[in-house]
């Protein structure tokens, strides 16, 4: 837990540089994310806001994904990450987002989705980047994982528009 806390300090300090909020669109993690950001004191400066969409009822509701694509996809996809990370900066406006979808466990896993499989939605500004990611373990590990994973992709990409700014 304490690189977890540290990369969430790590992040907060860059988006200050930045003058940037983040928000996140969980839906595995149940939180987590969010959780790990709001550890940290002073995170109000730059936590915009944290939507925890476990079913893809409310993913459509609060973060405007297409119900089309859930029959299409599925929920762990490349399609929904990307429509929940772009969801969650529209609603709150924030420049940097971070999505995650996948299978946790013990069960819900098949052949082509097995367990630890997760999606991860990274938005800066106008752009959307998405990864494919493959986490051993039982439940707490994966999402554990997906948490380190997310904080770890938002914190390059500050650092790359800290990098751009200088």
């Amino acid at each position: 837990m304490k690189e977890i806390t540290q990369l969430a300090a790590d992040l907060g300090r860059r988006l200050q540089v930045l003058n940037a909020h983040v928000t996140t669109a969980e839906s595995c993690t149940g939180g987590g994310i969010a959780e790990a950001i709001t550890q940290i004191p002073g995170s109000s400066a730059w936590f915009e806001a944290g939507y925890v969409t476990y079913s893809n009822r409310q993913k459509t509701r609060q973060l405007n994904v297409p119900e089309t694509l859930f029959s299409k996809v599925g929920a762990v996809s490349q399609e929904v990450v990307e429509a929940m990370v772009r969801g969650a900066q529209e609603k709150s406006l924030a420049r940097f987002a971070v999505a995650v979808s996948g299978i946790a466990g013990p069960d819900g896993g098949s052949p082509d989705k097995p367990v630890g499989t997760v999606w991860l939605a990274f938005g800066v500004g106008d752009e959307v980047t998405a990864e494919l990611a493959h986490f051993p373990g039982n439940r707490d590990e994966v999402r554990r994982q997906t948490v380190k994973a997310a904080l770890e992709g938002l914190l390059r990409r500050a650092a790359a528009e800290i990098d751009n700014q200088g």
